[in-house]
């Protein structure tokens, strides 16, 4: 009977090779089988040589299923031990800021691939509480990389009792659509119910921005949104680099213009000056996303990390723009730094 049932799971790790099978059966296969490795791998602690015998393929599949279970998410590694060091930097940070609620993860500055996934994974672990929580809440989203990067780490749970709503509109001005939407990503693993923000980041103009958000779908999401209970909200640089000109929402022109003015930062594309003061004019005239202020009254938890952004993330927690943050060691390091005068790279080594 152990012989047939491995035969049979054998026969998923060499789908590449099954005969007649179509290109997306064996994709499927091969996920089966790579799933099977990875809990056999990390949840029951098996070595590579006896995943293959068990799986009876050679010990070098066994090895590339196991590595394909963690490249497609298929299982996920979460450190749940809060590590000394990162606890001390969170706490520093929380008593500098007066801040609510701080994650700070273990960072790899010559690998900052690994320290983006442990962000998205310590977002992902803080989304889940969220909406684990057992009485109805509205969960708002704004969009990015970040985020969605989290959204793509949360397990699959029942928040169907929860609201989630986008703070910020996904359009760019010539119509096209940022990848980095997230609110319908957390829908679908998660069942609640989600409320689009059917806008452009940016309107064309100051009236256009007014007719745009006084229709009432709009208006209705607009007054979702500034109610949540909580949110999570990415905190972007203004450089040349920005997302907001990557992604198209902004030109370069009028990136030059907001930091001419002062602007360091901005959050859901409400640009904000190195004390955390949303700037007059400007972008700001046309920003269609939920306002900032509107938001002072929940839980509002940045999510950022990296040496460009530490000037945003450091006036965005000067001026209460968000009441938690979750990012890595060196942005931390950094941003105590900075908080007392001292260059970024004044934290000494790790």
């Amino acid at each position: 009977m152990e012989r047939q049932s491995s035969r049979a799971h054998d026969a998923a790790a060499r789908a590449l090779a099954t005969p007649g099978a179509t290109r997306r059966d064996q994709l499927a296969q091969r996920l089966d089988a790579a799933a099977q490795a990875g809990w056999l791998y990390y949840a029951l602690g098996k070595t590579q040589g006896e995943i293959a015998r068990k799986l009876e393929v050679s010990r070098q599949t066994a090895q590339r299923l196991v590595s394909l279970s963690l490249s497609e998410g298929l299982i996920k590694v979460r450190l749940d031990h809060p590590i000394g060091r990162c606890l001390n930097l969170a706490r520093a940070i929380a008593a500098r800021f007066d801040l609510g609620r701080v994650r700070v993860v273990p960072g790899d500055a010559d690998d900052g691939r690994a320290t983006s996934l442990a962000v998205a994974q310590a977002t992902a672990a803080e989304m889940e509480r969220c909406l684990s929580d057992d009485a109805p809440q509205c969960i708002a989203f704004g969009t990015g990389r970040a985020l969605k990067a989290a959204a793509a780490q949360l397990c699959p749970l029942d928040a169907s009792r929860h609201r989630i709503v986008s703070l910020a509109g996904n359009i760019a001005s010539d119509g096209s659509a940022s990848c980095y939407d997230v609110i319908f990503g957390v829908a679908e693993r998660t069942g609640a119910r989600c409320f689009p923000l059917p806008l452009p980041l940016l309107a064309a103009s100051a009236q256009a921005r007014r007719e745009l958000r006084a229709q009432p779908m709009v208006e209705g999401a607009l007054a979702l949104g500034a109610s949540a209970d909580v949110a999570f909200v990415g905190i972007g640089q203004l450089d040349a680099d920005a997302p907001l000109v990557r992604d198209g929402f902004v030109a370069r022109e009028e990136i030059d213009a907001l930091t001419q003015a002062g602007a360091v930062g901005e959050i859901i594309g409400w640009a904000f000056d190195r004390n955390g003061r949303l700037l007059d004019g400007l972008t700001n005239d046309r920003v269609a996303s939920v306002e900032l202020p509107a938001l002072r009254r929940c839980e509002v938890i940045g999510v950022a990390a990296g040496a460009a952004k530490v000037p945003a993330i450091h006036a965005a927690l000067c001026g209460r723009l968000v009441n938690g943050l979750i990012t890595d060691e060196p942005t931390a390091e950094a941003l105590l730094c900075l908080a007392v005068g001292l260059p970024p790279n004044s934290a000494g080594s790790r």
